[in-house]
């Protein structure tokens, strides 16, 4: 009976290797819920059973923001390097080989300029499946690069995070993404320029220490995880049993650090209407 059994301990599977959305024709929500894939991409990649939101990438998000799914992308072809010749289980330069093979992204966070409902709009969207959605010198320089697009296009600005965190491969090099792009944003608040952030599932570590909270407006999809560290890490620090919920976007907005929670569905015109009314302009 041990052809069932796991007989090899410490047997783990990396993180962009971890898929939401299978291959095959059916897809299986964490209720217990089964959908027909290509139903469950016709709905948004929203279980129209449970309104689970499954995790999607940039290319999806570009689909529904972007009007016809037209943009230019800016700074395409902009790549890691491994100035610290980072070795873990194998080197960084060939993790990033492998990871770039796989996605077919150049790294963890893409920049989409385009019309949605009409009006130009930038859109940052960070990539999950690239090194967990992880913040190398890369994402901080791609995020600033699009803010200074709007900034010198008078053009509102986006950003979907989705991030596990700060990239430990590229150590304070990382971490010096985090006040660079906060510099930035600072600029494009100044420039008077709208700023919308999107918290998607999950929004952790640096990212929500740095650019993902500091949105004019903060919003976020259903059930989200949203936090700094993770739920054990807080546990084991303060010696006390976290509430129900605990770093759900639901949790997070009745505490103050969500403005709204946004289905998937309504994101386009949410976006847009949240844009008019800082402008003060007429509601599309």
């Amino acid at each position: 009976m041990a052809w069932f059994k796991r007989t090899a301990k410490g047997i783990t599977t990396a993180t962009e290797d971890k898929m939401d959305v299978p291959k095959g024709l059916w897809y299986k929500s964490p209720t217990g819920k089964v959908i027909d894939a290509e139903e469950l991409a016709r709905n948004l990649w929203v279980s129209p059973e449970d309104g689970f939101h499954v995790r999607i990438g940039s290319a999806e998000y570009f689909e529904i923001l972007f009007d016809n799914n037209e943009f230019i992308e800016l700074d395409a072809k902009m790549t890691s390097k491994d100035p610290l010749q980072f070795v873990d289980t194998k080197k960084y330069s060939d993790r990033l080989k492998d990871v770039m093979a796989k996605t077919k992204l150049k790294d963890a966070v893409r920049t989409g300029v385009g019309k949605s409902k009409g009006k130009d709009l930038v859109v940052c969207c960070m990539d999950f499946a690239f090194i967990g959605g992880s913040i190398g010198a890369v994402v901080g320089e791609k995020i600033s690069r699009a803010i200074d697009y709007s900034i010198n296009n008078n053009v509102p600005f986006v950003m979907i995070s989705k991030s596990g965190g700060a990239r430990m491969m590229e150590a304070a090099y990382s971490l010096m993404q985090l006040a660079k792009t906060s510099a930035k944003l600072a600029q494009l608040a100044d420039a008077k320029i709208p700023y919308i952030s999107l918290c998607t599932d999950p929004t952790t570590g640096g990212t929500t220490a740095s650019y993902a909270m500091l949105g004019d407006i903060n919003i976020s999809e259903p059930g989200a995880l949203i936090g700094f560290a993770g739920p054990r890490v807080v546990k084991d620090t303060t010696g006390k049993d976290l509430p129900e919920g605990f770093q759900t976007a639901e949790f997070v907005l009745e505490h103050g650090f969500l403005d709204f929670i946004t289905p998937r569905k309504e994101l386009k015109d949410s976006i847009n209407l949240y844009i008019d009314l800082i402008q003060n302009n007429n509601i599309r």
